[in-house]
């Protein structure tokens, strides 16, 4: 389970502007010479940062996109707050989809206006302070602002991955999330921006496993408990991501890894054998599987729900003969 972000805390984006070079006394040419050596790189016109600087911000997971964002806003630009995806990415959030270079900047309601740069999708509403902050030095929506903009202005299911990453790492809570709701209650997307956030859980390790939840929400199938610890007379054998209690069914999301290791490939095996020793029905879902056949997803998990009523009955069977049948008496003497 991931429980960090990127370290925000150990680099700062200092952008240098060609005049305060000059005001140190930095002529042109000088100023030329350090760009074409690599002491400088040009994120904008007129704004540059050290080779140093980008050789760290380009070591982190999304450091290629956080260049973008400080090449636009770059320069003077009062009132201008990085959102949405881009807010999401330098916080560390996951996202469904990502959305290539395009920087997303939400210009505060009231504070004068500017053409979009290349490559950025520039919004307009109002962003109270407090639901502003800084990553790397860089004014940024705040999590819950985030995760609602992004709940508010794509799919539900793209939503979801986003909000249950912000609860799963603790960065805001339901409560929170239903304050910036409220204040943006007119907004278009709001509606579905709230099934989002009631829908939402932290409790999903991966953006997979969301997905999964909404398919299964979309697929009519019955909601499953989630992380649960599951076992047998000898104890416990796994904590199933999805468990169905009422049919003994479990379903684990497989990623890539657990197929691309072998080790990892073989403990499922025994871990599987051992589940169903215990009892219980196991479906194995990937990527592919429920993003692009969700119904045959449906399909094996509803004839694993009747195995398991099955196997139920049948024990139920056993026990009612056991307690019914006549106990053998001893002969006198």
């Amino acid at each position: 389970m991931q429980t960090t972000r990127p370290a925000a805390d150990r680099v700062s984006v200092r952008v240098i502007r060609t005049a305060s070079l000059r005001a140190r006394g930095y002529t042109d040419a000088r100023i030329k010479t350090l760009l074409r050596r690599g002491i400088l790189i040009r994120v904008e016109r007129g704004c540059y940062v050290t080779a140093t600087l980008a050789q760290s911000i380009l070591g982190l997971p999304d450091g290629q996109h956080l260049l973008d964002v400080t090449a636009a806003l770059a320069g003077p630009r009062p009132g201008l707050v990085v959102s949405h995806c881009s807010a999401a990415r330098l916080h560390g959030l996951d996202l469904l989809e990502r959305p290539g270079s395009e920087v997303t900047l939400t210009r505060i309601a009231g504070t004068g206006s500017r053409r979009p740069g290349r490559g950025v999708r520039l919004a307009s509403a109002a962003v109270p302070a407090g639901q502003r902050t800084t990553r790397y030095g860089l004014p940024v929506t705040s999590v819950p602002r985030t995760v609602v903009d992004v709940a508010r202005t794509s799919s539900f299911r793209a939503g979801v991955v986003t909000a249950d990453s912000a609860l799963r790492l603790k960065l805001t809570t339901k409560d929170e999330l239903r304050q910036v709701l409220v204040m943006c209650r007119r907004w278009p997307g709001v509606g579905r921006a709230t099934e989002v956030v009631e829908f939402a859980e932290g409790l999903s390790e991966s953006a997979l496993e969301s997905i999964c939840r909404v398919a299964f929400r979309d697929l009519g199938l019955p909601p499953p408990q989630l992380q649960v610890r599951v076992g047998g007379e000898r104890g416990e054998i796994a904590r199933a991501d999805f468990l169905w209690k009422q049919f003994d069914t479990i379903a684990e999301a497989d990623g890539a890894l657990k197929y691309a290791d072998p080790d990892r490939a073989r403990q499922q095996l025994w871990r599987d054998a051992r589940l169903h020793e215990a009892g219980f029905q196991v479906v194995h879902i990937t990527w592919s599987e429920i993003t692009r056949y969700p119904d045959n997803v449906a399909v094996a998990l509803r004839a694993a729900f009747q195995r398991g009523l099955a196997v139920r009955a049948a024990e139920a069977s056993q026990a009612r003969e056991r307690r019914s049948a006549p106990t053998a008496s001893l002969p006198a003497g």
